[in-house]
């Protein structure tokens, strides 16, 4: 029950915000329609936009994977040769590599942007 309560939760939430998004966006641009614009200015640059757009979360998303896969086999390493806790050992290293590689894709995307 409690489950599927988050579920329903996590649903609404995500509804709303994309709700908001569109709905807000629709009136901004009747707002600026009515005041003359040329409806053109919409349509200008979605295209380069949207490819720059997928590249930065495929390439995010790749090196936060990238990075959690380190994580895992530095800490297996780790726990191998050393006396260290393996409770503390893998999620700390989890999260150093995956946060290493989020940073890395931020540097990259700075490359990306100049192009």
């Amino acid at each position: 029950m409690e489950v599927a309560l988050v579920f329903m939760f996590l649903f609404s939430v995500i509804f709303g915000i994309f709700y908001l998004f569109y709905s807000t966006r629709n009136k901004e641009r009747l707002a600026l329609i009515e005041k003359g614009v040329d409806a053109k200015i919409f349509m200008q640059g979605e295209k380069k936009r949207s490819t720059l757009t997928g590249r930065v979360i495929v390439l995010n998303l790749s090196l936060l994977l990238m990075g959690i896969g380190l994580g895992i086999f530095f800490a297996l390493l780790l726990n191998n040769y050393t006396s260290l806790q393996e409770e503390a050992l893998y999620p700390a290293m989890i999260f150093a590599m995956g946060g290493l590689g989020l940073f890395l894709g931020s540097h990259l995307t700075k490359n990306l942007d100049t192009k």
